[in-house]
């Protein structure tokens, strides 16, 4: 596994059709020998980052999600007792700069800035005190959602499950105090969400620990830890961007389908 001594941050992306692994210094990308939950050897090529693009940091074998997890989203719902938690798909990620699609019978998409846990070890039936040993790091997501389907749907499979309704990156970055990092979703360059993460009402560790006890989690797994404040809706030209502290910023366009 990585080393964890520093805040390193780590990417995956596509140059001259070959998808590799890296670790981002500044401007260049310096290419790993494997990928990232195996190595931290490096292979000794570089590349600038304007040469590559960038893609979703890690393919996950699965998407979950904590959903009211800030007293400032709550609005009137009274505060949960335990993690409230659901599914997404695979094929909702996608990575910076790529497209958001909306659906054409999609009437009230909205983004939601969230702080995103990415798991490096395997993890069943582990503690809150065990939990960072299994956590790679984190990333930024948007957990884009049509509220309609949101409310009407017997699950949330199109609300939240949509292709393209998982953007992430732009990079991993571990070693941070991911459970006090802030967090800022802007929709065309209007700040729309501010609030740090030591206000989740369920940290990142009790995160982790409660979805061991019922899923196993497994390295390049994600966790969307819930969104800060109010959302509103996104049209078709619109760009979002959510930025948290020491991951950098991930930028999306929202498009027509």
């Amino acid at each position: 596994m990585l080393e964890r001594d520093s805040v390193a941050r780590y990417v995956r992306y596509s140059h001259e059709g070959a998808v590799s692994y890296g670790s981002l210094e500044g401007e260049t990308i310096h290419e790993l020998a494997g990928d990232f939950f195996s190595t931290s050897a490096l292979s000794g090529r570089s590349v600038p980052l304007s040469s590559v693009r960038l893609l979703a940091p890690c393919e996950p074998s699965k998407v979950l999600a904590v959903g009211l997890n800030y007293r400032s989203h709550l609005r009137d719902r009274p505060e949960p007792e335990s993690p409230g938690l659901f599914a997404m798909l695979p094929t909702t990620i996608i990575g910076h700069e790529d497209d958001i699609v909306i659906p054409p019978d999609a009437s009230e998409v909205h983004y939601e800035g969230e702080l995103v846990i990415v798991m490096g070890k395997r993890a069943k039936n582990v503690s809150v005190s065990e939990a960072a040993d299994s956590i790679l790091g984190v990333t930024a997501g948007n957990d884009v959602s049509e509220r309609t389907w949101q409310r009407g749907d017997l699950q949330w499979v199109r609300a939240k499950g949509s292709d393209t309704f998982g953007p992430l990156g732009p990079a991993i970055a571990a070693g941070l105090e991911y459970n006090d990092l802030l967090i800022e979703t802007r929709l065309n360059g209007e700040l729309r969400q501010s609030e740090r993460t030591r206000d989740l009402i369920f940290n990142v560790e009790t995160i982790v620990a409660y979805i061991s006890r019922y899923v196993t989690l497994l390295p390049g797994d994600v966790i969307f830890t819930g969104t800060p404040g109010s959302t509103s809706a996104m049209q078709p030209g619109d760009v979002v961007e959510v930025e948290v502290e020491g991951v950098g910023v991930l930028r999306n366009r929202v498009v027509a389908a």
